[in-house]
């Protein structure tokens, strides 16, 4: 009798034995049902072993073996195991997370196999069919190649009745998809630079990390079309990671433009949960050809897969910041290693760990300098100094003088300024109390409109005080900027202009986002106001100037990132303007025009950006030159939390390579009415730091339940 290794969603970094006597065979990778106390749980078996390490009499039985889903591949359930160990999670909760929805519970979910259709014989449905019936000869010349049913549909409004009569009449057959077809339509012609990284990128043999630093409009997603249409026609697939949902669907529809016939799977939590797991299942199939998605979708089961594009690698996004913290672009990394392998890490604004990995000679760098659209030249900076400088509602007036030269041109204009709503907080002269939310070490953002103060941590909302809570002053005021009243002051200013507000909260509804982007499109917006949602992948033909409001509050940041995120924010937002071939603008508004980092995008150099970066952080002593994790606590009471922390010192190991560094509160020490703590380890040595985490988690995980939640953050990108 087989015994299961079962891995579950608990908290415990174990497999568990369970005995197979039911009718039925049970494969490594398959899901299967089980009891675990009074709960029925899904797990994955990962070992079939004809011995337990258990007492036999004590070990229950497994009650059912699903099969809905193909087995998990011994390449995949490694990835899996490997990110256990990295990410010191257990391999039950990786399993768990990296599994869609459906297939997390007991539910049999089947997926209908891949149908393409195609003509028995196309030149004789052809010459059998009336000359006037133009929708049945359209369909005719369709099928003379296998087709899907989205694709015949789409030919006319009873084109897929007219198909359905074919195959009963036994004109037309179905033929089960085994591969992915590798039919691209033609793209545009690609430059020098463009053909050279795509020869690059389709002529590696086995594993090769390709670092794509492209300008804005340098053209690097023609560059990822043409290397996956590669793929393609070796009948593999191919994975492309974004970093937000936003970002989807405009890729996706280039995507589906350049491959008609591929079964392209988009996985993001946009996708309702049966659609993500077909998806899934067809990918895993071999079914679908491309899978694009956000960061989750770097965990999708692909037999053939080819190439990994990660676009906007340097994105925050792609590391999660709870339950199993990864980072999509390093996992994808080891994926492409394990898998033998190309991958392609795509930004105008390369993470300085790629950046360090390409000059170390671990990543080859492939440079794109010059727009993709004829003639489209950079876009202008211009540093707009607004030091000791009158300010209208913190514009300056050269900056309205620019938006009204576009506006008289016919042209667009984007105002970005990185902060919702209307004001950061609502606060009394006479006392100086402030709107602060009680359960976040934070204060409340003014929604005038709404006439609400909302936490844009935690989404506790309150309604707009109408006296002073500290001293009854009825005279209170909304301080700073935010985008509504920045589209309101737009909107008084220029009252014949069409101003458009794009951020988190004009967009809450199903579908806004995408009406907002085709007005904007269709010429319908003559001034747009916009958080960092616009600040990459969007393409404006009409928009001309950028003006960047309140850019200087990154500059004081204790973050040792901070100018890195900056200056790729600055760089994203700018590269909107200017992309075809109407010059571009863009005016950045600061009380330091002498600060390096504005004179570095002036010079667009980030090469030397980076070099400057680098180097202070290796003398400080910061990533990429050493490695870091966090064990953060919460509790209800700070003091609980530190507490833990400090025990959880005397617990680690010894080691000379590993440095400990004393329980602090966290950068926001309250959240969500949890109070919270960290505590810093970090080594110069990789391997040193596993080690040491290995050990120590064994001995935090071995200690008894306590109020403090906790969890490990491997590589953190918040301290």
């Amino acid at each position: 009798m087989p015994y299961l290794r079962v891995a579950l969603d608990v908290p415990l970094p174990r497999l568990f034995d369970y005995r197979l006597d039911i009718a039925t065979s049970a494969d490594i990778g398959r899901r299967v049902v089980v009891p675990f106390g009074t709960r029925r749980l899904v797990g994955v078996v990962l070992e079939i072993v004809e011995q337990p390490d258990y007492d036999v009499a004590a070990i229950k039985s497994a009650e059912a073996v699903l099969d809905d889903m193909p087995a998990l591949s011994p390449a995949l359930l490694g990835l899996f195991r490997f990110c256990a160990d990295y990410y010191q999670h257990p391999i039950g909760q990786v399993l768990h997370t990296a599994l869609p929805t459906r297939f997390r519970d007991s539910t049999v979910f089947r997926v209908a196999e891949a149908l393409r259709y195609v003509a028995v014989d196309s030149a004789g449905l052809l010459t059998s069919l009336p000359k006037r019936a133009a929708l049945q000869l359209r369909l005719a010349k369709l099928l003379a190649i296998p087709r899907n049913e989205a694709e015949l549909r789409a030919a006319g409004g009873t084109a897929w009745k007219t198909v359905q009569a074919w195959l009963e009449a036994g004109l037309v057959v179905a033929q089960v998809v085994q591969v992915a077809p590798g039919v691209a339509a033609q793209g545009p012609q690609l430059n020098g630079e463009q053909a050279e990284a795509v020869a690059a990128i389709s002529t590696s043999e086995g594993f090769a990390a390709f670092l794509l630093n492209g300008i804005t409009g340098s053209g690097k997603t023609e560059v990822y079309l043409n290397a996956i249409a590669a793929v393609l026609a070796r009948g593999q697939q191919a994975l492309v990671l974004v970093p937000e949902i936003n970002l989807t669907p405009q890729l996706e529809g280039r995507f589906r433009q350049r491959f008609p016939g591929v079964d392209i799977v988009s996985l993001n939590s946009g996708v309702a949960d049966g659609e993500r797991a077909a998806g899934w299942v067809r990918a895993a199939r071999g079914e679908a050809g491309i899978v694009l998605g956000t960061r989750l979708a770097v965990f999708t089961p692909a037999p053939g897969l080819g190439l990994i594009v990660v676009d906007e690698e340097h994105d925050a996004s792609f590391k999660q910041q709870d339950g199993l913290r990864y980072s999509a672009r390093d996992v994808a990394v080891y994926r492409a290693r394990q898998a033998g392998i190309p991958i392609v890490l795509g930004s105008a604004t390369p993470s300085l760990e790629s950046w360090q990995n390409a000059e170390s000679g671990r990543y080859r760098r492939l440079h794109l300098g010059l727009r993709a659209v004829a003639g489209a030249q950079p876009p202008t900076l211009r540093l707009v100094s607004t030091k000791r400088q009158p300010l209208s509602e913190g514009i300056h007036a050269s900056t309205l003088a620019a938006i009204r030269e576009r506006l008289e041109r016919g042209e667009q204009s984007l105002v970005f300024l990185n902060r919702r709503g209307y004001a950061p907080v609502m606060h009394c002269g006479e006392c100086g109390w402030m709107a602060a939310c009680t359960r976040c070490s934070a204060r409340m953002t003014v929604h005038l409109r709404e006439r609400q103060l909302r936490c844009h941590h935690c989404g506790e909302e309150d309604g707009l005080p109408r006296v002073c809570p500290g001293c009854g002053n009825q005279d209170m005021k909304p301080l700073g900027q935010g985008t509504q009243r920045l589209e309101d002051m737009l909107a008084e200013h220029f009252p014949k202009a069409r101003v458009l507000r794009i951020d988190r909260d004009s967009t809450r509804r199903k579908g806004s986002f995408e009406t907002a982007l085709n007005a904007v499109h269709a010429g319908e917006v003559d001034i747009l106001v916009g958080t960092q949602m616009l600040a990459k992948g969007h393409d404006f033909p009409n928009l001309t100037l950028v003006a960047v409001i309140g850019a200087d509050n990154g500059l004081y940041s204790a973050d040792f990132r901070a100018s890195e995120r900056l200056y790729a924010q600055l760089v994203q937002v700018a590269g909107r303007a200017g992309r075809a071939d109407k010059p571009g603008e863009v005016l950045l508004q600061t009380d330091f025009p002498e600060h390096p980092l504005y004179q570095a995008l002036l010079a667009d150099d980030y090469a030397a950006f980076a070099a400057g970066e680098l180097a202070e952080r290796k003398l400080a002593g910061f990533p990429p030159f050493l490695y870091q994790a966090v064990l953060r606590a919460e509790a209800n009471q700070l003091d609980e939390a530190l507490g833990y922390l400090r025990n959880a010192i005397h617990l680690a190991p010894a080691s000379d390579a590993v440095t400990v560094w004393d329980p602090v509160a966290a950068s926001m020490m309250r959240l969500a009415s949890r109070e919270r703590g960290q505590l810093l380890v970090q080594s110069t040595a990789r391997t040193r730091l596993m080690a040491f985490l290995s050990e120590w988690m064994l001995a935090l995980r071995a200690q008894k339940p306590t109020k403090v939640r906790w969890a490990l953050d491997v590589d953190p990108l918040e301290l």
